[in-house]
Parts: C-alpha cells; sequence; structure tokens
C-alpha cells in the first residue's frame, strides 16, 4: 500500500496563470505630474515653444546643465517612485531630477533635462505629459538627445570613434528642418537591424502619434570626452552659448556621476 505522506505528490491540476490569479495585483504607481515654478497665467494656456529639447544621454545632460547653470528651472517633471531625499536645493548634476528650462522669455526654445532612470513600463506615462500632456507643453518640433548601446546596434561599435546617427518622424521627413543646425541635419540615419528602446524611444513615437516634427538624436559613445565633444558638435548650431562651453570642464563633473541614473 503506497504511503501517502512521503509519497511525490501528483503535478498541480492548475496551469501556471491560474496560480496568478490568486495572488495580489501589484499597486498601481501614481501618475507622474509636473510642478511649475512661476504658475502660468492661464493654466488652461499650454507652453508652445518652436523647439523643445529632451537630454536623457550622459553627456547631453552634462553639457546642457552646464550651459543652463545659471537659469533657473521654470518647472519640474516629478516622478512619484524617485525619492527626492539626497537632492540639492540648486540643480545639481547629481541629483535625481528632471528640471526644465526656458532659453528666453517668450518660451520660445524648452529643455528638459532628465537626470533619473525612467524604468519602460513609465517611459510612455512620462513621454505623453512632457509631448502635449494635459495641454501644458504642445511643441512644434522635438530634438531627444539619447545614446545608442552596443547591445542594440546591429554591428560593433568601436570605443575609441565617435559615431551619431538619428531617426524621425513622418512630419520632419516632410519638412526641412532648418531649426535643428546643419551639423544635425547631415546626420546619417539609424542603422536597419538596430533598435532604439527605452525613455527616447516612447518620446519620438509620441511625437509621431501627434503629428510633431520628431528627431531622435543617438551618439556613441555613451559617455567621456569623445561623447561630449560629438554632441557639443552637434548642438552648437541650436545653442550658441555651447560654443564658449571647455569640454574638459563638463568632462570633470561628469566623470563622477552614476551611469545608472540615464536610460
Amino acid at each position: 500500500m503506497e504511503d501517502v505522506i512521503t509519497e511525490i505528490p501528483p503535478p498541480s491540476r492548475f496551469f501556471e496563470e491560474d496560480l496568478n490569479n490568486f495572488t495580489a495585483p501589484s499597486p498601481t504607481l501614481p501618475t507622474p505630474f509636473i510642478v511649475f515654478s512661476n504658475p502660468k497665467p492661464n493654466l488652461n494656456s499650454p507652453l508652445r515653444p518652436s523647439l523643445l529639447i529632451i537630454a536623457i544621454s550622459t553627456p547631453s545632460i552634462n553639457l546642457l546643465h552646464h550651459c543652463l547653470s545659471s537659469k533657473p528651472p521654470i518647472g519640474t517633471l516629478m516622478l512619484p517612485e524617485i525619492s527626492l531625499s539626497g537632492n540639492s536645493i540648486e540643480p545639481s548634476l547629481k541629483d535625481k531630477s528632471c528640471h526644465i528650462y526656458a532659453l528666453d522669455d517668450q518660451n520660445s526654445i524648452i529643455v528638459v533635462i532628465v537626470q533619473f532612470r525612467v524604468v519602460a513600463e513609465r517611459s510612455h506615462a512620462v513621454a505623453k505629459l512632457l509631448i502635449d500632456g494635459e495641454a501644458q507643453i504642445c511643441p512644434e518640433r522635438v530634438l531627444i538627445l539619447d545614446s545608442v548601446q552596443s547591445r542594440n546596434f546591429r554591428s560593433n561599435l568601436p570605443p575609441d570613434e565617435e559615431l551619431a546617427f538619428k531617426l524621425e518622424t513622418t512630419a520632419a521627413l516632410m519638412e526641412e528642418q532648418e531649426g535643428l543646425g546643419a551639423q544635425i541635419r547631415s546626420l546619417g540615419f539609424f542603422l536597419s537591424g538596430s533598435v532604439m528602446d527605452g525613455l527616447g524611444a516612447a518620446l519620438l513615437g509620441r511625437c509621431q502619434m501627434r503629428r510633431i516634427k520628431g528627431t531622435l538624436c543617438v551618439t556613441w559613445p555613451e559617455s567621456g570626452a569623445l561623447a561630449l565633444s560629438l554632441v557639443k558638435s552637434l548642438l552648437k548650431d541650436v545653442l550658441p552659448s555651447l560654443e564658449h562651453l571647455r569640454v574638459s570642464d563638463v568632462d570633470d563633473d561628469g566623470s563622477r556621476l552614476d551611469s545608472e541614473l540615464y536610460t
């Protein structure tokens, strides 16, 4: 006679997906939101910049932070799961933050510096908020600055060479990119078979869905003096103030950044 205590139990009659029905669902994360430093006179009137620049890559964050360090941010994007503990009062490269800057009083060029990692599950929510999100920012043109990772590139990436590519929405392809500068306009397109993911891809997808002229500029390497020089050369036509910024000064601060903060 079989011993029911020591005998190997029969396999479960439930499928794995059926067993998941008995587990409590994961709590829903709060929606990200933007806090403006100076409330807009008309809350129903969105910001309508001619160009919205969104910095995601480490070199673009370093360069734009130094370029805009003397300007107070006009707003901050808050991602509730990102703790503000340890952040300084004044904007710092060591902070986990996402500050929004205006280059002039007319808000014709707005810059967003994303200094925290946005996981894939939250990328679309952040992209929706930054681009025509709840009628707060409605740009005419969007420039996204990201870096390509070796695992997403179809061929080998040389560590001692600088490379740059672009991806564009249909609306951008149909019109001249006069506001982006000659260097970016002359870039070759991202190689077929390579992929982009994360926040940069979500932002470009949002531009495509909203029929906005969007350009995703990706560079290699992901950090270091070569990457800083490359991004500076691409942006100097768009932001002339970068021309007087020394890469050596930026690199000193950039070398202390935590690369895990960025996508």
